[in-house]
């Protein structure tokens, strides 16, 4: 099994590279949301540090306004993006609290900025443009019952050709979903990721696609795309070829195989705990009790 071989504890992510300026984070904002705002200083980062999933923060989070902002780039369907959601907004919103020095034990109310979880979604799944995910979609509850909780996501396709209106909004993200496309050209062309990439890179400096970010950080930029293709590729394999054994097996044996396999690589990489059993329960849809084994038994 290869491993990802670039050091997890300070690689970035695409998306949030590209749009890391404020300038170019309200250009998305405003495609998004089919505003004009045009200072970047009312937008206000709050990009959680300390909330890892897959040792990878998550991408973006700002306040504007009166809403408070979670973007977030994905390469996988998945329908568990609500519950990281709630997750990430939990922490946010303490974050929120204790920066502004609120008292929530007092009886007025505090004021709240209204969350919006946007999610940018570039895999090969073929999805609608815009594709919303419900919190509550996930919980058993009696018929007619209607949940006291809910987190929504809303998933936009941005694979090129899709949201072209969105696209025309926004220029960096035109971009974005075109050097993806040259990629994934060079891929299915036979090429080696590496030169896959090399290849997009090139052909995106000759059109003028992200050619501030690519002549300049060139190196950075191959950095980042081969660290994410080549630990998505792993996790995926790693945890297939597990639960295929444990199939096979259908015994503790294959439990452990599971664990060896997927939950070792994991602690081996220095993914915390937390974040691994968070994987296996919202990524992988294995019940706690059964993620909480396979941690166990590869501690063993």
């Amino acid at each position: 099994m290869t491993k990802a071989k670039a050091n997890r504890a300070h690689k970035d992510r695409l998306f949030r590279l590209i749009f890391r300026e404020k300038k170019d984070l309200l250009s998305l904002y405003n495609a998004v949301n089919r505003s004009h705002y045009q200072n970047p200083d009312e937008l206000e980062v709050r990009t959680l540090k300390d909330v890892l999933y897959l040792s990878m923060k998550n991408d973006l989070a700002f306040l504007i306004k009166n809403e408070l902002n979670l973007y977030e780039a994905q390469s996988t369907f998945n329908p568990n993006m609500p519950l990281r959601g709630l997750s990430y907004f939990s922490r946010l919103y303490q974050g929120y609290v204790e920066s502004r020095k609120l008292d929530v034990y007092p009886s007025g109310k505090i004021i709240l900025p209204a969350p919006r979880y946007i999610v940018f979604y570039n895999g090969r799944k073929d999805l609608e443009d815009q594709v919303e995910l419900r919190l509550s979609d996930s919980f058993e509850t009696a018929d007619g019952e209607e949940p006291f909780l809910e987190c929504r996501a809303l998933m936009l396709n941005i694979n090129f050709g899709r949201n072209k209106e969105l696209m025309q909004g926004c220029r960096k993200l035109y971009e974005y979903s075109y050097l993806v496309q040259e990629i994934r050209h060079g891929t299915e062309d036979g090429l080696a990721l590496e030169e896959a990439v090399d290849r997009a890179v090139d052909v995106c400096l000759e059109n003028g696609i992200l050619k501030e970010l690519l002549s300049v950080h060139r190196a950075e930029v191959k950095h980042v795309i081969l660290t994410e293709y080549n630990e998505e590729l792993h996790l995926k394999n790693t945890f297939e070829e597990g639960r295929e054994e444990g199939l096979k097996e259908g015994r503790k044996e294959g439990l452990g195989t599971f664990a060896r396999l997927y939950v070792r690589e994991c602690l081996d990489n220095g993914i915390p705990e937390r974040t691994i059993l968070d994987s296996l329960c919202t990524r992988y849809g294995l019940k706690q009790e059964i993620a909480e084994a396979c941690l166990k038994a590869a501690k063993a």
